[in-house]
Formats: C-alpha cells, sequence, structure tokens
C-alpha cells in the first residue's frame, strides 16, 4: 500500500497544474483573441500614428488634444460604445520649435541640448559665460548678488557618471529573474512625507528666487541628463504648467557628454562661453486637459467594469513611443480585438487613456475622484492655499456608491516590452485568482504574478483608492537606460511582435476577468501610514 502511495504522489508531482476552469464558448473567444491579434493586428499602425504623425503628447499641448480627438475617433470607429473625452482642469499647455545649444569657446562645439517643459524660449539667440553655481536656499543667491549678470548656470556639479554601473544591454527578463521577482521580499518601511517635503521644499526654493535669477541677469540656466551615449533625459519645469509660479530664466537639459565637457574645462579655469536659441510657446487658451474612454458593454452584469488603462500623455522629447505610445496602443488594440471576435462579456470592458501622468497621475487621478473616490479637503491653511496636485493625501477616503462597480484595474507603463506577468500589489487573494488567468497565456511567456508593489504609474491612482489596480509586469527592452524620458524615445524603440504579444495577453486577461462570476478579492481600504524615519 505504501509503495502505491508514493507511486501515485510520485506520478501527481510529474502532472502540471490543471488550468482554471473555462467554458466551451469561453475557450473559443481566447483562441479567437490569438487569431485576430497576431494574424490581422493594428497595433503598430495605432503607435506609429500616436509617434510619427501626431509627435510627443505633452499634457495641455496642441497634440495631446489631436491625440484625444484621433484616439476617440478610433475607438469610435470600431464599434466600441460611448467614446468620449472627460475633462479635468490642468493648467497652461507648452510647445517648442528650436533647440540650440553651442559653446563658442575655448573651441566651437555643438552641444545636444533640449528645453525642460514650460519653460521660456530666449527670444533669439544668446550668449554667455559658463558658471557652477550651488543654490540650495535663498542665503546662497544672496552671497552671489551682483555677479550673476550675463551668466549661464550649472547647478549640478560631479562630472561623475551616475548611470555607468546600469546594463547598457537590451533586457528581457530570464527564468531566474522572474523567479527572483516571484519570491516575496518583506517591504521596507518608507517615509513617503519625508519625500514630499524635500518636494515642497524645492518648489518653494524656486519660487522665491526665480524672478530673482532674471533680475540678476542670468541668461539660462542648464541641467545635465541622466543618461549616457548622446540621450538627453528630461522632464517638465518645475510650474508643470501651473498659472502663477514663477518660470525664471530659460532651463535645458545637455546629453552628459556636452555638460561634463563644460564641467571639466571650468575646474581647469577655463572661460566657456556658450551660446543658445529657444523658441517656446505657452498654450493658454484652455485650463482643461483631458482623458479619452470607449467601452464594450457586458451583458448581465453591464454596471460593472474591467478597465484597461495607459496613459496617452508623454514628455516633449523624442515621440513618446515606448512612454506611452505602446501602452496606450495595446489598450487600443486589445478592445479593438475583443470587438473582432465577437466578444459578449458579462461586465463592460473599459479603455482609458490618460493625460497628465507625467506630472504626477492627474488624469487618472481626477477620473478616480470624479467616479469613485474622494479625499476630504485638508484642514491647514498652507495646504489649502497649495495647487491640488501638491497637497500632501488627506484623510480617510471617502468611496462613492460606484466604487464596488470597477471589478479591477490593468494598467501599461513600463516601456512596450512584451508581458511577462503581473504586479499583485501584495494582494494575496488576487495572486491566486491572476494566476489562474494567466495559465493559458504561460507558451506566451507569461509565468509570473508578483505579490510585489510597482509604483510610478495610474494603476497607484486606483490601488490607492482602495481599487484593485494592477500594472503588468514586461520586458525592460532598452527602456530604464536609453528611451525613459529621453529625445530617443521613437518609433525605432517598438517591436511589432512585443506589442502583438502584449495585446493578446491584455485582451485574453480582460476577456477572463469579465467572465468571472466571483467578486475579485480587495485589500483593506488604505488608511493613514504611519509615519516612519529612515
Amino acid at each position: 500500500m505504501l509503495l502505491r502511495v508514493v507511486a501515485s504522489l510520485a506520478f501527481a508531482a510529474l502532472v502540471p497544474p490543471a488550468l482554471p476552469a473555462q467554458s466551451a464558448a469561453d475557450l473559443d473567444i481566447l483562441g479567437k483573441i490569438r487569431d485576430e491579434g497576431f494574424r490581422r493586428s493594428e497595433v503598430l499602425a495605432i503607435a506609429r500614428h500616436l509617434t510619427d504623425r501626431i509627435g510627443p503628447r505633452l499634457t495641455g499641448s496642441p497634440q495631446m488634444r489631436e491625440a484625444n480627438d484621433w484616439t476617440k475617433e478610433k475607438l469610435a470607429s470600431w464599434g466600441l460604445a460611448d467614446a468620449r473625452l472627460e475633462s479635468y482642469e490642468f493648467g497652461d499647455g507648452w510647445t517648442f520649435d528650436r533647440s540650440e545649444l553651442r559653446m563658442l569657446r575655448p573651441s566651437a562645439a555643438v552641444m545636444v541640448a533640449f528645453p525642460k517643459a514650460w519653460t521660456p524660449g530666449t527670444q533669439g539667440a544668446v550668449r554667455g559665460l559658463a558658471m557652477q553655481a550651488k543654490v540650495e536656499k535663498v542665503e546662497d543667491l544672496d552671497a552671489l548678488a551682483g555677479k550673476l549678470a550675463g551668466r549661464i548656470l550649472l547647478f549640478e556639479q560631479s562630472a561623475e557618471p551616475r548611470w555607468r554601473e546600469r546594463s547598457t544591454e537590451f533586457h528581457r527578463y530570464d527564468d531566474a529573474e522572474l523567479a527572483e521577482l516571484e519570491a516575496y521580499d518583506i517591504p521596507a518601511e518608507r517615509d513617503i512625507e519625508a519625500w514630499r517635503e524635500r518636494a515642497q521644499k524645492r518648489r518653494e526654493l524656486w519660487v522665491k528666487i526665480a524672478d530673482r535669477l532674471v533680475e540678476e541677469g542670468v541668461v539660462a540656466i542648464l541641467e545635465v541628463s541622466s543618461f549616457e551615449y548622446g540621450a538627453v533625459r528630461t522632464g517638465g519645469h518645475i510650474s508643470q504648467g501651473l498659472p502663477g509660479v514663477p518660470l525664471g530664466p530659460p532651463q535645458l537639459a545637455v546629453a552628459k557628454e556636452g555638460y561634463e565637457r563644460i564641467v571639466r574645462l571650468l575646474d581647469d579655469g577655463e572661460e566657456v562661453e556658450l551660446e543658445l536659441q529657444v523658441e517656446a510657446t505657452l498654450h493658454r487658451e484652455s485650463n482643461l486637459a483631458w482623458n479619452t474612454l470607449a467601452d464594450l458593454p457586458g451583458a448581465e452584469r453591464r454596471s460593472e467594469v474591467v478597465i484597461a488603462g495607459a496613459h496617452l500623455d508623454s514628455w516633449h522629447l523624442g515621440t513618446g513611443a515606448a512612454d506611452n505610445a505602446a501602452g496606450s496602443a495595446i489598450v487600443m488594440e486589445a478592445l479593438r480585438i475583443l470587438k473582432a471576435v465577437g466578444a459578449k462579456p458579462k461586465r463592460t470592458i473599459r479603455a482609458a487613456l490618460w493625460s497628465g501622468e507625467e506630472q504626477g497621475l492627474l488624469g487618472s487621478r481626477a477620473y478616480v475622484e470624479q467616479h469613485y473616490a474622494t479625499r476630504p479637503e485638508p484642514a491647514e491653511p498652507e495646504q489649502l492655499a497649495l495647487p491640488k496636485r501638491w497637497r500632501k493625501p488627506t484623510w480617510p477616503i471617502q468611496p462613492k456608491p460606484a466604487h464596488r462597480s470597477v471589478a479591477l484595474y490593468f494598467n501599461l507603463d513600463n516601456g512596450g516590452g512584451r508581458v511577462r506577468g503581473i504586479y499583485a500589489q501584495e494582494n494575496f487573494a488576487a495572486k491566486v485568482k491572476l494566476e489562474g488567468w494567466i495559465a493559458p497565456l504561460s507558451d506566451l511567456g507569461v509565468s509570473t504574478v508578483t505579490m510585489e508593489n510597482t509604483s510610478s504609474t495610474d494603476h497607484q491612482s486606483f490601488d490607492g483608492a482602495g481599487i484593485p489596480g494592477f500594472q503588468l509586469v514586461q520586458d525592460g527592452r532598452d527602456y530604464s537606460f536609453r528611451t525613459h524620458h529621453s529625445h530617443l524615445d521613437t518609433f525605432e524603440r517598438l517591436e511589432a511582435d512585443d506589442l502583438k504579444q502584449a495585446a493578446v495577453v491584455l485582451a485574453s486577461l480582460l476577456y477572463q476577468a469579465a467572465q468571472d462570476d466571483s467578486p475579485f478579492p480587495r485589500k483593506p481600504l488604505p488608511t493613514e501610514p504611519k509615519r516612519t524615519k529612515n
């Protein structure tokens, strides 16, 4: 008898775990999703229109509004229901038409540089002498009074490469890395409030010194790109388009190699004369920004929704391909596939393309606040006086009646690589259910559901409001060292097979989520975190 038991156990160990129960009709749809997504894909054409035709899509810019209108019309053309734009208050838009930086002496050189978003233009070509300056408090600027006229300031001193320790090889997850990702690490405590306070102090300092820098005659401010090998990486001016925040002198990010050359020459005692020209426009036609949404209506659970989202906005460098035309195209293609194969989901499946992500998840947060959950107004007068996007979170979260109508939210914003799994955001019950949903996708390379949290993108707007929200795990490709927020983030960074795989995986997950008869597991509603000291 014992031998039979041992033999039975040994045999059972060789049998792969059973796939979750699926009806024949559901399996048929999952098969059709693959056929449509791999053989008649439109995902690359969508991404190319967003990047090559429309170009960069800074929130508030005319290009971003064009992207909103085009995506709305495209989703409607596929027969999706209620394709629409939903607005929220944002601020000024901004575009630039020219960015030039040259070194005139001690020797001539053309340097690669881009303005920070919302920086003012230069009113033609201007010249100045480069000068290193450390301004971390108002008193530092006081000490430089009368010495800044005609100067181009470099606030960052170090000539040491900051990213050299990172791999510069094209990256895909291997089995060992996926296994490491799936192993749960007890999360370390983080003092989020300390980070917020540092950011607020930087903003407060800039508000105090911006106009003084102009009055002192500062020509421009240069910062160094955090990427090497000629890639210029930057974001936005501290104002983020908010009216009333002083702009100060023009600010440019310079490729590391050029910036460090200037630093070395200054360290050697050389005079470095630079010439620059920036042509930029503030757009104040409207203070609104928009999200694009469209639905594949459900049947018997129509009022419940499963949402797939990505941010449609980008920074102004490059054409915002990996960040995040890729994710937007994948979401759109997943909904197109489901409509094309005749899927009749029980729950409504919604596509959501956000704006304002790069300025702090503004579009998705506005959407969640409008429909699902709010927070009380701050009690402190100093917080109430701040722009809403700069305020610290208040408590408790106040769910609206529709809060539980969202079954879950999937997000794509990790650079356009293949989907390899899902971040479960420390929701253990969700992890178990998601593992069942990815089982039919194992042959596509989807193998991992990790308990780990990931941050800094739109799923946080949902997860932070007590709604199940998950970012998909994607191959990094060259995202973290070459393309992220850089001028090299163009259509060339995208690969058709990766986008197709991601769209098929997303469509399959959305369909399974919409068909599932049981409520999706939720974590407890978030409460105010305990302040920690690190």
